[in-house]
């Protein structure tokens, strides 16, 4: 079979076409053929040789959708649309690839008004988005702000909210642009960081109080500016650092709110959290509540191509190779 597979980890270079052979069924696991796969900052955090754990030769791709084609029985009979996360690209051979070999607790059903190149870039940033949302404790009426609303998580964390009842679900972009943008999709409590501060944005959205919750994938001096928008014993979410894993923090943001600071790590969380936001996600797609928004398809052979689109470009939305 046809994969992408990082020969080292040392830049876009590394990624090559090669042939392996098609993976065979073990107990548990059902064989997908892939239709799209999604692109994610993590791929380029391996490829980079930042992400502990990784090793090459390895075929990236953490999330995907695909048709199950053996070893589904009757949950995911051979036909079934399926998308799927899990540590494939990560600690074994991933997406970018014809065909994965997919425990089946990854595997979740697509609903029939989603299209597979959509679907391939869900699991990743709904999962962690409402998982990150009932972590840090969200019901109906809360006000919830995250990052980067062209980004991944950032405008998964924003349409979750925002579809479930929150009192405000905003968002920001360093990007007058994709402000304008983001307004006419609909989002219409967007910070615009290039006229206004993150967290005096937030401050005038809410009437001076806050956000109760953050979900910061951002990083650097984000998450610094995001702490100043807590509300009175509000928290905030780490979970990536596509800006930077350092930054320095004023620590009466935390002191004067009595507000937290807590992290997220999806590899970590267990089955049970992950079905529940599944269930959820599910439940908004087939509704229309959410919708996910690609921003550009690449074919399999261009994935280098694609990650650096993701990269550097920066895009609206999100970046699938197609299978």
């Amino acid at each position: 079979m046809r994969a992408m597979r990082a020969e080292a980890f040392s830049g876009y270079k590394e990624l090559k076409l090669v042939d392996l052979p098609k993976p065979a069924v073990t107990d548990g696991k059902v064989l997908v053929r892939i239709t799209a796969a999604g692109v994610t900052p993590l791929d380029y955090t391996i490829l980079s040789g930042q992400f502990h754990g990784s090793k090459p030769p390895l075929v990236l791709g953490n999330e995907g959708a695909g048709v199950v084609e053996q070893g589904g029985g009757t949950d995911f009979p051979a036909g079934s649309r399926v998308m799927f996360f899990g540590s494939y690209g990560a600690f074994e051979d991933g997406t970018y690839s014809e065909w994965v070999a997919v425990r089946k607790e990854d595997l979740c059903l697509i609903p029939e008004n989603v299209d597979d190149v959509s679907a391939a870039g869900i699991p990743v940033a709904y999962l962690t988005a409402q998982v990150a949302l009932t972590r840090a404790g969200f019901r109906a009426g809360k006000t919830v702000f995250a990052p980067a609303i062209g980004g991944s998580v950032g405008n998964a964390v924003t349409q979750l909210a925002r579809a479930s009842g929150a009192k405000h679900a905003m968002s920001s972009t360093t990007n007058h642009a994709k402000a304008e943008q983001a307004k006419a999709l609909g989002f219409g409590e967007v910070i615009d960081t290039s006229l206004e501060k993150l967290a005096d944005g937030v401050r005038r959205i809410t009437g001076g109080y806050g956000a109760d919750i953050v979900v910061d994938g951002i990083g650097g001096e984000v998450l610094s500016g995001a702490l100043g928008a807590l509300a009175f014993e509000g928290s905030l979410t780490t979970l990536g650092y596509s800006a930077s894993r350092q930054t320095t923090i004023d620590v009466t943001n935390l002191i004067v709110p009595q507000a937290s600071i807590r992290s997220l790590n999806m590899f970590a969380q267990p089955k049970a959290a992950v079905t529940e936001a599944w269930n959820v996600i599910v439940s908004l797609l087939k509704s229309g509540a959410i919708k996910p928004i690609v921003a550009r398809s690449f074919p399999l052979t261009e994935a280098a191509e694609a990650l650096r689109y993701l990269i550097e470009g920066r895009p609206f939305g999100r970046v699938i190779l197609t299978i």
